[in-house]
């Protein structure tokens, strides 16, 4: 009798240790640089998960493009290759056009508007991505879009004829609908645009502002708020339904944690370059009471022709946003 109690205690012990010690690792694909604060909360994201659930569940992350280009994240995860992944939302449009909500422009004016736009957008997103096999962990914005400009800027009147910067369909439109021309500049060769004078005026985030060393040339920058682009991890639906409750349970928990530290961290990125802008001369101004009224009423067209574009999906977005 003894054994079989010794032999019956072993077992029990061993089945412990067996799930005490079993862990699963994710791979998490990220595009972007490891010193972006984007990535930086990712990895602490990562960190989190593993402590909060004690090993059992790892996150591998991978910035960079290193496993895969951006735009090849999200079939990568749909299709089993990776188990999670971070990619801007408006390079999903092509195939989940619900997706470019959040860069719909002037319709947000403040990151209280982005995340109130963002908890609309959510579960319509989330529904689409379901049909896909994902699952929404959350969503950090880049600091906003803002008015770059070689002159000061009164009224709309003053970018009709201008050289504006274009770079997507959003861009073009509204330096179409400004009565400015659109110049197609990549990123990477503004700078030298801009000592040429082929660019008077462009929408880009102070940021990217920074990152180019646009100072110069440029000598005024508004703080628009043009629109919040962002980013979206999730996860194949598959994986996270094979984790047990609990882990689960963590990792979401760990997810709603991230979203709120990015957001902040955005703003803080936000303010910083935006401070970095004035230390080498460029005049941080804002925009006329009226202009900015007008930037609405353009953001109220722009977002009447993407919710006719898109359907009645699109209305239980902008409907709220707008008359709730």
């Amino acid at each position: 009798m003894k054994q079989v109690w010794k032999t019956a205690l072993c077992a029990a012990a061993l089945g412990h240790a067996a799930l005490a010690g079993a862990q699963t690792t994710w791979k998490l694909a990220s595009g972007y640089r490891a010193e972006s604060f984007q990535v930086e909360n990712l990895a602490q994201f990562a960190k989190d998960v593993a402590a909060a659930t004690q090993q059992q569940l790892k996150i591998e992350l991978l910035p960079n493009g290193q496993a895969f280009k951006l735009g090849e994240i999200r079939p990568a995860v749909e299709d089993g290759r990776l188990q999670a992944g971070e990619t801007i939302m408006s390079g999903m449009v092509q195939d989940i056009p619900l997706a470019g909500a959040d860069s719909v422009p002037f319709v947000v004016g403040s990151y209280q508007d982005a995340q109130r736009l963002w908890q609309l957008q959510r579960p319509v997103l989330a529904a689409k991505l379901a049909e896909r096999g994902l699952s929404v962990l959350y969503a950090v914005p880049w600091p906003p879009q803002g008015l770059y400009s070689t002159k000061p800027i009164r009224s709309l009147a003053d970018l009709r004829g201008t050289r504006m910067r274009s770079y997507n369909q959003t861009t073009l439109r509204i330096a179409e609908m400004l009565g400015a021309k659109p110049v197609d500049v990549p990123m990477a060769d503004v700078g030298q645009a801009l000592q040429d004078g082929r660019v008077d005026s462009m929408i880009t985030s102070a940021v990217t502002g920074v990152e180019n060393k646009v100072w110069g040339a440029i000598h005024y920058y508004y703080d628009i708020n043009a629109w919040f682009p962002k980013n979206l991890v999730f996860a194949s639906t598959k994986s996270l339904d094979a984790l047990p409750a609990e882990v689960r349970a963590q990792l979401l928990k760990a997810a709603a944690l991230a979203e709120r530290r990015g957001w902040a961290s955005s703003e803080a990125e936000a303010r910083k370059a935006v401070q970095t802008l004035q230390a080498h001369g460029i005049k941080l101004d804002r925009l006329p009471a009226d202009m900015e009224r007008d930037l609405q009423r353009m953001g109220e067209r722009f977002s009447r022709e993407w919710v006719r574009s898109m359907g009645h999906e699109a209305s239980a977005i902008f409907v709220p946003y707008y008359f709730n």
